[in-house]
């Protein structure tokens, strides 16, 4: 209600017009308003001014009606305008009215709201401070209006709030923040430019500063950058570029906290999100220093994704910050989580992209050189990662997973432990031996040795229950070993067996395992040159051993033999009286091919070219073995051993090889194998053997003795017991 007091001071004719439908008669009324506040004030009659206040807060603002609540509005502006430097006191009065009625629901209302509140503002400038937050809350939310002459007189407003806020030295960015922050979220473009705009316009201010609270709303400003809207997206790429800019020039930054923010928008669906964050973080990664060291496994995992990005400037800006961030050695000590960046590898070795896979495999290459007893910490959870690794389609990848096993296994437990699992995992996946066998071994061998690996390999595959994976297995060191030029070294301390004592050691070492299959046996002795052993080896064959499998590998064989790795034995075969044993082992071999085959045509042709030579008898008498002997020579490549005619016991015993005994083991391994050769023929054939097929027996049974009682007996059945059908 409003007091007799108001109401005596203000005409009847004033508060009729200031509710009028036409808006010359409110604005007069207005007018006519103001004349009266300024007598008051001059007067110093603030308690009436108030009682004027409060009539037009309540009984024109507050009203029901829309006309009402127009003139209220225009009304405050004018007792505003009326008390010019003293209308600061009055604030709390004028100012809540009028942004009650920024929500009206007539957008007319909502207009006039904006033109009073600009003219308040014109009047008090700096002293409306005190509602900027209320008023900016406002401001966002008439920005996107659905009125047009509301949001344009909103615009006006707002620019002139941005000069009187920049001007004044009362503003306080530490309370206007929060709510920055809590709008950065909204969806809507006119909202969003509006605030671009704020931030843009207060990073402007000297005496503010916006850098300090950057963390705050740069994940709102990354937001923007996906926009459906060009317009927005340009203005928040511009405010981002300057506060990098900023950020470059200013010694005290919070890395830290934009780092989390940066290292989520690396992740963008959108590309120019991804670009704008993975340029920050190189930046950062340049200028964070210590700040940065707690985040590095953050930033490298936002990093290495986007190593493999379809847009190419995102590929090699991250490629230059992944560098930059190997480049930088940072201490455990300092807060290097080791096993944080060592997880983000381990789990980028995942990735569907080989780049990202590559450049991770090399970060575990880096901790592994620089922090090796950190990382053997956390092996097992990465080891199982890496052997999987090892049946990448990348053979570049496999190299590489290939040296970080090698760094891992320079340690004695840590070799065997990488041996084992490799076997083991060419054990369950037949397909990883067959398609990267060769590559992974050969590889291992450069790295780590090649005697070194074999003799590992060997020790393992000895006792190797599984008979059919140790037969495969052997077959395939045995191929490496003959065939790879990086195991040249290792061929020609095979080739000493007879004369060496270390040539010795790694024929006895390999021999054990090798026994698994006979034809990398005959291989081996052929390469040691222990050609009376081969030769018995070959007559010890028997058939279950001449299967399609053993023909395959002689086949292989017999072409190797024409390679340069066996060089050495053909031009030995030039002196057939000295290397009888040789010849004998060969012609052994060809006494098993099958006539028609490539193999057999190879091999004829190649004894063909021998200097005739008799076996007479007088040249060989038999060894307790079984096998004749007679004047041979060990040796080749330089280093031979003549011998004359040699007695029986230097046959089976030469550098302290005992031939007898290693023959005698090869003969109880392969027992081992054909009696688990028939135990599988068995269980394949009591499989295959169901009820059914007895059923379908017994029915054919019947059906042929049906047949033959109605056939008359033939000659054969007149023929006594025992009498064969010819």
């Amino acid at each position: 209600m409003a007091t007799p007091e108001a109401l005596s001071l203000i005409p009847a004719s004033v508060l009729r017009n200031l509710s009028d439908k036409l808006y010359e008669k409110r604005k007069n009324a207005a007018l006519e308003l103001e004349g009266i506040v300024k007598q008051l004030a001059v007067a110093g009659d603030h308690d009436k001014i108030t009682a004027v206040i409060n009539l037009l807060t309540q009984e024109y603002t507050y009203s029901p009606q829309a006309n009402h609540r127009k003139g209220g509005l225009i009304g405050l502006a004018a007792v505003t305008v009326g008390l010019t430097s003293e209308a600061a006191q009055h604030l709390e009065q004028i100012v809540p009215p009028v942004l009650n009625s920024f929500s009206d629901q007539d957008s007319r209302v909502r207009y006039y709201a904006c033109e009073a509140l600009y003219n308040i503002a014109k009047v008090v400038r700096g002293d409306f401070i005190v509602f900027f937050n209320q008023i900016f809350d406002a401001l966002c939310k008439l920005s996107a209006d659905s009125d047009a002459n509301v949001q344009s007189a909103a615009h006006l407003l707002d620019r002139l709030v941005k000069d009187i806020v920049t001007e004044s030295d009362q503003f306080s960015i530490e309370e206007f923040i929060p709510l920055l922050r809590e709008r950065m979220n909204v969806l809507n473009p006119y909202v969003r430019q509006f605030l671009v705009g704020w931030i843009t316009v207060l990073d402007s201010v000297p005496d503010i500063d916006m850098l300090g609270f950057l963390p705050d709303f740069l994940d709102g400003l990354f937001n923007m950058l996906s926009d459906n809207s060009h317009e927005i997206r340009q203005q928040a790429d511009s405010a981002l570029s300057e506060f990098l800019q900023e950020i470059k020039n200013s010694p005290s930054v919070d890395y830290g906290r934009m780092a989390e923010i940066l290292v989520q928008r690396a992740g963008s669906q959108d590309e120019f999100t991804r670009l704008t964050a993975i340029t920050w973080i190189n930046e950062f990664v340049k200028l964070g220093g210590d700040q940065l060291v707690p985040y590095y496994a953050d930033i490298l995992g936002a990093i290495l994704p986007c190593i493999s990005d379809k847009e190419e400037k995102i590929r090699v800006v991250a490629r230059e910050t992944n560098e930059e961030l190997r480049g930088i050695e940072a201490d455990p000590a300092e807060g290097f989580d080791v096993g944080a960046i060592l997880s983000i590898a381990r789990r980028q070795m995942s990735s569907e992209w080989e780049a990202t896979r590559i450049e991770a495999l090399h970060w575990m290459s880096t901790l592994l050189n620089r922090h090796r007893s950190e990382v053997l910490v956390f092996l097992n959870d990465v080891l199982d990662t890496l052997l999987k690794a090892l049946s990448d389609p990348s053979d570049e990848v496999v190299l590489l997973v290939l040296e970080v096993h090698a760094c891992i296994a320079e340690d004695p437990q840590h070799f065997h432990q990488l041996v084992v699992f490799l076997v083991h995992n060419f054990q369950l996946d037949h397909s990883l031996l067959e398609k990267r066998g060769a590559l992974i071994i050969r590889r291992l061998c450069v790295l780590l040795d090649a005697e070194r690996v074999y003799r590992e390999l060997s020790s393992i595959l000895e006792g190797e229950s599984d008979l059919d994976f140790a037969s495969i297995m052997v077959q395939a060191l045995n191929l490496i070993l003959l065939t790879a030029s990086e195991l040249s070294d290792l061929r020609d301390l095979l080739k000493q067996s007879l004369i060496n004592a270390d040539g010795k050691n790694l024929f006895l070492f390999l021999y054990a395992s090798w026994c698994h299959s006979p034809m990398a046996i005959i291989s081996l002795c052929l390469l040691a040159q222990a050609y009376p052993h081969a030769s018995s080896v070959i007559h010890l064959l028997v058939e279950e051993d001449i299967n399609v499998k053993f023909l395959v590998q002689l086949d292989k064989l017999i072409h190797l033999l024409e390679t340069p790795t066996f060089a050495y034995l053909r031009l030995q075969l030039l002196e057939p009286g000295r290397y009888i044993w040789l010849l004998k082992a060969l012609y052994g071999l060809l006494m098993l091919l099958p006539q028609q085959s490539a193999a057999f045509k190879i091999l004829r042709t190649r004894l063909k070219t021998v200097p005739s030579y008799s076996f007479k008898e007088d040249n060989y008498r038999r060894t307790s073995s079984g096998i004749p002997y007679s004047q041979f020579n060990y040796g080749g490549g330089g280093s031979q051993i003549s011998e004359g005619v040699l007695n029986e016991h230097s046959l089976d015993m030469h550098n302290g090889i005992n031939f007898a005994s290693k023959l005698l083991q090869f003969q109880q391994i392969q027992k081992q194998h054909h009696l688990h050769s028939k135990s599988q023929t068995q269980s394949r054939f009591m499989s295959t053997s169901s009820a059914k097929d007895v059923q379908i027996a017994e029915e054919s049974k019947r059906s042929a003795q049906g047949a033959d009682l109605n056939r008359p007996p033939s000659r054969s059945s007149r023929r006594g017991l025992g009498q064969l059908q010819l």
